[in-house]
């Protein structure tokens, strides 16, 4: 089984995850500094060969309804140059409130403004993938017995 890439798109900085190769953790990888559309692809196709990727996870930033946004937007015309460039699926996750989510999990660790800033993206991407993959676990083992209804 190979791992998965989970991804934290901005405008400025990639947030990268990566799973463990039975795709049950989530563990950060990097934030990479984005330079241009064809030096990002390059170096997040070298990432799909180092690390064995089999699939990628695109966070998608839609507004707190559910509607698309401009951001969103961005994101899904990323994820349509990601699968030109890459021999990989890419797929899409709900990445309502992850950043918010990272951000308190950085002030509940008491990192000052610069650090956190460091991290974020890197945490965002995590929760992404860890979220990805805690949904394809559960969707393969079924409901859990403990919460049948009994007749």
């Amino acid at each position: 089984m190979g791992r998965v890439l989970g991804i934290d798109y901005g405008e400025k900085r990639l947030g990268l995850a990566i799973s463990d190769e039975t795709q049950t953790v989530a563990s950060g990888l990097e934030i990479y500094e984005r330079r241009s559309p064809e030096r990002d692809l390059q170096h997040l196709r070298e990432v799909v060969e180092r690390y064995g990727v089999e699939r990628v996870v695109l966070g998608l930033p839609l507004n707190l309804d559910g509607s698309q946004g401009f951001k969103a937007r961005e994101a899904l015309a990323f994820k349509a140059q990601l699968e030109s460039a890459l021999d990989v699926p890419v797929e899409l996750v709900d990445e309502r409130l992850t950043t918010q989510e990272a951000e308190r999990v950085l002030l509940e660790a008491d990192l000052s403004r610069r650090r956190r800033k460091e991290v974020r993206d890197r945490l965002a991407a995590v929760l992404i993938l860890q979220r990805y993959l805690d949904a394809r676990r559960r969707a393969r083992s079924g409901p859990d017995p403990r919460w049948a209804k009994s007749s």
